[in-house]
């Protein structure tokens, strides 16, 4: 793949866009505090989702130019799912009308699961650079692991706090089916 296709400037546009839009529509009125919470919410599953099912694609299609690229891009999509997040919970923080609802609200299993599960997202981005596998080391992969373990914090975060949870469990469904492969296609190869 080349030419616009390949660049990482246009895959940038593209991750960024949309959010930059709906952004504008909630802080302009056009677009209420539900919509934008939930959208946010639900792009940012998404990218993760992209994100975790990059290696059993590879598995699944492993002459894919498509799944190159994807891998290839995977860093930048992970930091695009920490900045949907970030604008979920930028949201969600200012209609809060003091900081003792945001307190009393984190102990709750569902939003407990959506600050550890920002939290780990932090750290992630945070460490999504070239200095920080270098410093990292081996140590750099083991940490990056942990977005299985945001994933699934993330998904209880959102099938207890949405109205119909149907499309979570929609959406888990696939990276379940997806990760199931990659656990199997490794547990193959290692036998033969």
């Amino acid at each position: 793949m080349h030419g616009l296709t390949s660049s990482r400037t246009l895959l940038c546009a593209l991750l960024y866009f949309a959010l930059i839009l709906q952004t504008y529509h909630y802080v302009s009125g056009i677009s209420f505090y539900g919509e934008y919470l939930h959208w946010t919410g639900e792009q940012s599953v998404r990218l993760l989702i992209v994100a975790i099912i990059i290696t059993p694609l590879r598995l699944l299609f492993p002459r894919a130019d498509w799944v190159r690229w994807l891998l290839k891009h995977r860093r930048d999509i992970g930091i695009a799912t920490f900045f949907y997040a970030a604008a979920h919970t930028i949201a969600y923080l200012l209609n809060q009308e003091n900081i003792d609802n945001i307190v009393s609200s984190a102990s709750t299993p569902e939003m407990l699961a959506g600050w550890l599960a920002f939290i780990v997202m932090l750290a992630l981005a945070v460490t999504s650079n070239d200095l920080s596998v270098q410093v990292l080391g081996k140590r750099w992969k083991l940490l990056h692991r942990t977005v299985f373990f945001c994933a699934a914090l993330t998904f209880l975060h959102w099938v207890l706090t949405a109205f119909d949870p149907i499309s979570a469990y929609l959406h888990l469904i696939v990276v379940i089916v997806l990760l199931a492969w990659r656990v199997s296609a490794q547990f193959i190869s290692r036998r033969s």
